[in-house]
């Protein structure tokens, strides 16, 4: 039986959710969708980037990712609002939930996009392209907002499908259609070609997908080593990837944060890599697991970046720990210059249950810190997250447990906003 795997897009989602919210509950009269605007960071906090826009802001050449500033001088009228990522997430939930009524293996590729296998289903719900049509127009219809649809065999088909012209559309992407669908199209479109890749492959000749496609493997494997065999697979349409409806296990938990002013001293950065090292550790014990490898990332304030790592003597999750860890890599990294953004990640993850190696010169309690961690983070869990905050947190700046989704965009004071 051939594989129907579909593809599922929210267009322009951080905006159209947004928009949608506005129109029906604070009836507000401008659909953000048909203007010039975008959703974009906190300029005082550092995080001026556009995380969406609508379709009339690309008229104006704005751009995902870059800064506030700029936008603004392309389209000086440009709508900003606030990102909101508790009604993102809600958002999400809902539409997911639709595509689990037409099928229960539903991967969840990320906030906003999802693969459907929908193998077989022809006898319940009809022909593909038609099942995908009536997907797409119960979203817009009991969700108001839109999603394009790809339709294919594989994964990689698809999500290529999907991004075919938008908004609001189907599109079709099977084999027989790669050579005049997918083929013509800028070896940039392709899946897993990015900056760097799209480069080496202008510089060889290869400006077309078809081109990649008809290249020498052997070829793409000296310049490109294993990625070259996969981005010609890819541009041949061959992808033997499975929908799962499991994710799998995290191999590395980390988080980060800029700085909402330029630490200067070793004082603040290091009250920074605690707040840091609350939620990451929070995250490995929520998991049951724990990290073998610490490292730690500094950029500075004109935005050169350095990191380090160790490899513990035996993996931990215990807060305390992985901030010791932290100040001991940020003291042989650190050079002096002026901080804007810092980050902890871990890796090497292993079961919460893995046996701890001790030695007769190490002091410190582990099993008692773990408990007091443990009764920490159920009191947090049921009574919010500042329930318990340390003593060296009160009265500052930094948040006591950052990085991740900062809190001014985990909800908005609507309040506050000229809503037309």
């Amino acid at each position: 039986m051939e594989r129907i795997i579909f593809h599922i897009d929210v267009n322009s989602a951080f905006l159209s959710w947004e928009a949608v919210f506005r129109l029906k509950h604070l009836l507000a009269k401008d659909d953000l969708r048909e203007i010039p605007s975008a959703v974009g960071g906190d300029i005082s906090q550092r995080h001026g980037i556009i995380l969406a826009k609508s379709i009339p802001a690309k008229k104006f050449k704005i751009k995902t990712g870059e800064s506030i500033p700029e936008a603004l001088k392309k389209c000086p009228n440009l709508i900003l609002v606030q990102p909101n990522y508790n009604l993102y997430e809600q958002s999400s939930k809902a539409f997911l939930n639709i595509l689990h009524e037409y099928t229960p293996v539903v991967e969840q590729y990320s906030i906003d996009e999802a693969f459907m296998d929908m193998t077989g289903t022809q006898s319940l719900w009809g022909e593909p392209v038609a099942v995908a049509n009536k997907i797409k127009d119960q979203i817009r219809e009991e969700l108001g907002f839109t999603v394009n649809i790809g339709v294919s065999t594989n994964k990689l088909l698809a999500k290529m499908a999907g991004d075919f012209r938008k908004p609001d559309l189907v599109h079709t992407l099977f084999p027989d259609e790669i050579p005049n669908k997918m083929w013509p199209l800028p070896v940039s479109d392709l899946f897993f070609v990015g900056r760097a890749t799209n480069k080496k492959l202008l510089n060889l000749g290869i400006t077309t997908i078809g081109k990649l496609a008809h290249a020498d493997l052997d070829m793409l494997r000296c310049h490109f080593k294993k990625h070259g065999e996969v981005i010609w697979a890819f541009a041949n349409g061959i992808d033997t990837s499975i929908v799962e409806e499991t994710r799998p296990d995290n191999k590395g938990y980390g988080n980060s944060t800029t700085i909402s002013f330029d630490a200067r001293d070793t004082e603040t950065a290091k009250k920074v890599l605690l707040s840091l090292a609350e939620t990451v550790g929070t995250r490995l014990r929520s998991d049951w697991v724990k990290a073998g490898v610490v490292s730690v990332g500094i950029k500075d304030f004109e935005f050169h970046y350095v990191g380090h790592q160790m490899v513990l003597d035996t993996p931990t999750n215990i807060t305390a720990e992985i901030y010791r860890y932290a100040c001991k890599l940020f003291d042989e990294l650190w050079d002096g210059s002026p901080i804007r953004h810092l980050g902890i990640h871990t890796s090497r993850i292993v079961p919460g249950d893995d046996p701890r190696q001790l030695s007769f010169f190490n002091c410190f309690d582990y099993e008692k810190q773990e408990k007091l961690d443990t009764a920490i983070d159920s009191i947090r869990l049921k009574y919010g997250i500042d329930a318990v905050k340390r003593a060296s947190f009160i009265r500052s700046p930094i948040d006591h447990m950052s990085g991740g989704i900062s809190r001014e965009k985990r909800t908005v004071d609507y309040s506050k906003i000229d809503i037309r």
